[in-house]
């Protein structure tokens, strides 16, 4: 960065979820590595508090899902995005960078650009342009100047969309492979029985109410054919009591854990997985668990699905650039159909051996020359952007 050297670098975050915040703490603490004296201000939450953010209002404020809630909340989030831009053009910084929560930054983004037309605006965390409407992405020119891409195939994608420069920096997760991957023992039980199926049933209220039956009756019918299986259901906290009670019914019931680690430590023994589609696969995958992939929405929903461009909804799918791991998604998702393409993995054969194969090619797809780490790369690239 140039200019006089008394004066320190000057950041403003804007951060709206709880993702956006553990990457938002993560960027700041990169940046004072490189750029010591660095100041924040912006708009974060408690893991952005504590490495030294000054956040303008309670990142709760804006932290919502769904469409009712926001439009309950929306007086309050109309009024926070124009805060946060009155607070960027009162006292413009260094740079901008907004955090994923595309709804709520990229307004803040718009606002700040047209009153700042040379304040330069980085976006960590590229909208998912490549899947669900492309237009953005050369929209998206007007207002940031660059993108940090957790994913690596999203250069690439906002390159044939005519979207804005954008870089490969990394996902969060290759920073966790010593928590997703087994040591000595775990890989043994892993090949050990009976096997460990881990199952994924979502983090949304609705997922639980739409897919927790098939999944049941698809372990059932899985253990009617390869034998005996220690089930285990890694649950989100605030959905526990949902699940536990749908669970209760199960013909094999299964082991509830709660918290990152426990389930972590679950995917260490597992032999395989029935999951949700989500984030959970790429984690899932990253520790070299084979995998099928589930997913219903309502009919309204599954309306939208001929509108989406993307060959998969699997995020490993889409890095390795093949349907490797099998999704049933609405009506294929059947009980017969996921245990149908569930049984295979965990009896062995043909099939496991593909997805195995295949995920031992997600590291040299997703790591970074020299070791970088993420945010390291991420705060490098915000640096650059600075100095521009």
């Amino acid at each position: 960065m140039t200019g006089p050297a008394a004066r320190p670098l000057d950041v403003f975050l804007v951060a709206g979820e709880p993702s956006g915040d553990q990457l938002g703490y993560k960027l700041m603490r990169a940046l004072r590595g490189l750029a010591p004296g660095v100041q924040f201000r912006g708009v974060g939450g408690e893991a952005m508090v504590r490495e030294g953010l000054e956040t303008a209002f309670p990142m709760s404020d804006i932290a919502v899902m769904g469409l009712m809630p926001v439009i309950r909340r929306l007086p309050l989030l109309l009024r926070r995005i124009r805060e946060t831009a009155d607070a960027i053009i009162a006292r413009p910084p260094d740079i901008l960078v907004i955090i994923d929560s595309p709804d709520f930054t990229h307004r803040v983004a718009h606002r700040v650009r047209a009153r700042l037309p040379h304040l330069r605006i980085v976006d960590y965390v590229s909208p998912t342009v490549w899947a669900w409407r492309p237009g953005r992405a050369p929209a998206m020119r007007a207002y940031v100047d660059h993108v940090l891409a957790l994913l690596p195939f999203e250069p690439a994608a906002h390159a044939r969309l005519g979207g804005p420069p954008c870089a490969y920096v990394g996902h969060p997760l290759i920073e966790r492979l010593a928590d997703l991957r087994p040591n000595a023992q775990e890989a043994a039980a892993r090949a050990s029985d009976p096997p460990t199926l881990v199952v994924l049933p979502g983090s949304r209220r609705a997922e639980i109410e739409r897919l927790m039956e098939p999944l049941e009756r698809a372990v059932d019918a899985v253990a009617q054919r390869v034998g005996p299986l220690d089930v285990v259901l890694p649950a989100v906290t605030h959905l526990e009591p949902l699940i536990r009670a749908k669970a209760q019914s199960w013909a094999h019931p299964p082991r509830i854990v709660l918290g990152e680690a426990e389930k972590y430590a679950a995917f260490r023994r597992a032999r395989a997985a029935l999951a949700v589609s989500g984030t959970v696969t790429l984690e899932l995958a990253l520790a070299q668990v084979p995998m099928v992939v589930a997913y219903r929405v309502s009919r309204v929903e599954a309306l939208a699905r001929f509108l989406v461009t993307a060959p998969s909804i699997v995020l490993p799918n889409l890095i390795l650039g093949e349907n490797v791991i099998p999704e049933l998604i609405q009506e294929a998702c059947t009980p017969e159909r996921l245990a149908d393409a569930l049984a295979p993995l965990l009896a062995g054969g043909p099939e496991r051996a593909r997805q195995e194969a295949a995920l031992v090619r997600l590291d040299g797809l997703m790591s970074l020359a020299g070791g970088e780490t993420p945010s390291a790369c991420a705060a490098r690239m915000v640096l650059a952007a600075a100095a521009a």
